[in-house]
């Protein structure tokens, strides 16, 4: 017998953006938002795109991306539930200023601007909640501007790892996540990361299984990106 679904509403509680909101925003919220589903591959939205939704991850991971005119990717960030795409757009109106892929099996519930900004203007907490993930965006983002700096490619291969583990602490810790896109997201080649990958795991650091890699010795990656173990 499969489990109920749960509640939208219920869902949202889930969602570090809604979590602190009282239980009717959340269920208005959930009211005035579309539930979608991807498949593996397919795109949410293309850079260029109007950007008139919010989308809320309920299951899933989604890659976000920038296309060079060659064809070329830079992988930006991996999102994953509890977490929200298309801030910037919300806020602002302005286009999407980078792609969204599926790179598993998606469900999302999708906000639309005129909805979002309805709600904000009765319910100033949403505001508040949506500004906070934004912040969070933003120092992320400087923070890997600042890591093209100071990091040479096998730190920052270790730092990215250690930030899509997140506050994980057992070992290992898996990471869903081909050499490809790991290559794009710290904007070196495949060979190169190959090379950092074999490395770490001369030294048990950690192991990979095909599309995964699995984090055997989390302290020592962190103090080789330079952070605190």
């Amino acid at each position: 017998m499969s489990s109920p679904v749960a509640h939208p509403a219920d869902l949202l509680a889930e969602v570090d953006v809604f979590a602190g909101l009282e239980q009717e925003l959340r269920s208005r919220i959930a009211a005035a938002a579309v539930r979608r589903s991807y498949r593996r591959g397919q795109l949410l939205f293309v850079e260029g795109d109007r950007g008139d939704s919010l989308l809320v991850l309920l299951s899933g991971a989604v890659s976000v991306f920038r296309s060079a005119p060659s064809g070329e990717r830079a992988l930006l960030s991996v999102v994953r539930p509890p977490d929200v795409l298309g801030e910037v757009s919300i806020l602002d109106g302005s286009n999407r200023s980078a792609s969204a892929e599926a790179i598993d099996a998606t469900t999302a519930l999708s906000l639309s601007r005129p909805a979002f900004l309805d709600l904000v203007h009765s319910q100033p907490a949403l505001l508040d909640a949506v500004l906070r993930s934004l912040g969070g965006l933003v120092r992320r983002l400087t923070d890997q501007t600042a890591d093209y700096v100071f990091l040479d490619l096998a730190g920052r291969v270790a730092k990215t790892l250690v930030r899509l583990a997140g506050a994980a602490t057992g070992a290992p810790v898996v990471i869903e996540l081909s050499q490809t896109q790991l290559a794009e997201m710290v904007g070196g080649s495949r060979q190169s990361v190959n090379q950092a990958l074999g490395t770490f795991a001369v030294r048990g650091w950690l192991h990979v299984e095909g599309r995964r890699v699995a984090l055997d010795d989390l302290a020592a990656l962190r103090r080789r990106a330079g952070a605190p173990s």
